[in-house]
């Protein structure tokens, strides 16, 4: 390299002056100040797409949003057995009053000394009153004599009258089911609304989920009561109860056309967002 051109000419020049630049050693030195700009550029870039993730993942409050399943209700079924009903035997039969009977008797042509006492031809006036039978006997005429009653048909009798329930006692199974005002889709978006507003900071910061069912009773003016949770996780029931309770008024549920007492039984699902 001349002289002159040193002051101005580049360090990897210098270096690489009379060597073989094409070897690659020369090339990588060269572009090293770009490689390194754009290495740091993407992990900036990447970095900054996490952090804009993480934010868009909270909500106003900077708190951990939350998914809120409503499944179906769960109907429970009454599982007291049917009360029999008390089996009343028939009364006993009374016996048949016995009646004048005459010997039916074949005639036949034989000497008066050779007929046996009980094949005498009875006279016409004691056959006018008596039933023919095969023997005779004494007894109150014929006509005198009521038949007996004949037997009732099979499954008649006395039945007892239906039981009425008690108009306080309290329903697991109805014709009619208890409701939100506004159906399912309103109750389900009074759910998901109001157990997305009170679910605990610090229960969402430890990824606490589960399904939890909650049973309450719905009186007969429409207001709840006995709110319970029943299963789940425990860190979750609090929040469960507290949203079930503040629900309002409810339309009861109906029984043989009167309005009743009734179980609800309501289960929520919590489930933590995935980032």
């Amino acid at each position: 390299m001349e002289v002159s051109k040193i002051l101005t000419a580049d360090f990897l020049d210098i270096i690489f002056e009379g060597k073989n630049k094409d070897y690659g050693a020369y090339e990588l030195r060269k572009t090293y100040n770009k490689r390194l700009s754009m290495s740091i550029a993407v992990m900036v870039g990447v970095s900054l797409l996490l952090v804009a993730g993480f934010m868009f993942g909270q909500d106003k409050q900077g708190r951990i949003s939350q998914t809120v399943i409503i499944p179906p209700d769960v109907t429970l079924t009454d599982v007291d057995p049917p009360e029999e009903e008390p089996v009343i035997p028939p009364p006993p039969q009374k016996a048949p009053q016995p009646v004048m009977e005459r010997a039916h008797v074949t005639i036949a042509i034989v000497p008066d000394e050779k007929v046996p006492d009980d094949q005498e031809i009875p006279e016409n006036k004691d056959l006018e009153d008596a039933r023919i039978s095969l023997v005779n006997k004494d007894g109150p005429l014929f006509d005198n004599v009521v038949a007996p009653p004949l037997e009732e048909a099979a499954g008649r009798g006395i039945v007892a009258a239906p039981k009425q329930p008690n108009p306080d006692s309290v329903f697991m199974k109805v014709e009619i089911e208890s409701k939100y005002p506004g159906g399912p889709a309103a109750w389900q978006r009074y759910l998901i609304k109001n157990l997305s507003r009170e679910f605990p900071q610090e229960l969402a910061d430890q990824a606490i989920s589960g399904k939890v069912v909650v049973q309450f009773i719905v009186d007969k003016t429409g207001n709840i009561s006995n709110v319970r949770a029943i299963s789940g996780p425990v860190e979750l029931y609090e929040t469960a109860v507290k949203v079930i309770k503040k629900s309002g008024k409810w339309e009861p549920a109906s029984q043989n056309g009167q309005v009743v007492n009734s179980y609800k039984s309501q289960p929520i699902i919590f489930a933590i967002a995935e980032q």
